[in-house]
């Protein structure tokens, strides 16, 4: 019997610095959704996105903008090591900083971005759908996780990840029998 791996750690002030520029996306998306079109609106009815047609809805810089924040996340979950903003943060932003005093499982917090993926891809789909309001409710609740994150270093995607490790169902790896 083998013991499982731990991947090699991370610098913790990464993720928090990648949500901090997350946050800020999501927060510029909001307040798009929330303002939204005039052509994307039917004023004479009364009903928003509802009445608008699948591509004023697709081109609805809100609806651009998430597909953007959650194809980053996905690049995030996908490929860790070559997302934009971790190669920003190791490029620019580490060098200049006092070598890190502890160093992070890299699991929670790519989990963390899988969470961030379907929360926006469950706003991207039912903006689809023409669901008021979908859209800029999903972008604010993927933004307070991602403040909570870059300002008081709480990753709520992390702590469910911790929350399904303790109950057996992620990041266990399965001993092999020889």
């Amino acid at each position: 019997m083998t013991t499982p791996t731990r991947p090699r750690g991370i610098d913790p002030r990464g993720p928090r610095f990648v949500a901090g520029i997350t946050a800020v996306l999501l927060l510029i998306d909001v307040l798009l959704g929330l303002t939204g079109l005039p052509t994307a609106y039917a004023p004479s009815t009364g009903w928003a996105i509802t009445q608008a047609t699948v591509l004023q809805r697709i081109l609805d810089p809100a609806f651009l903008l998430l597909l953007v924040i959650a194809l980053l996340f996905l690049w995030s979950v996908a490929w860790p090591r070559t997302a934009p903003w971790g190669v920003l943060y190791r490029r620019l932003v580490q060098p200049r900083l006092a070598p890190p005093t502890e160093f992070e499982d890299p699991r929670p917090p790519r989990f963390a971005q899988g969470v961030g993926l379907f929360v926006t891809t469950i706003g991207l789909v039912l903006q689809l759908f023409g669901v008021p309001w979908a859209l800029p409710i999903a972008a604010a609740a993927a933004f307070v996780a991602a403040f909570l994150n870059a300002v008081f270093g709480l990753c709520l995607g992390c702590q469910l990840y911790l929350l399904l490790q303790r109950a057996g169902l992620v990041g266990r790896a399965s001993a092999t029998s020889a």
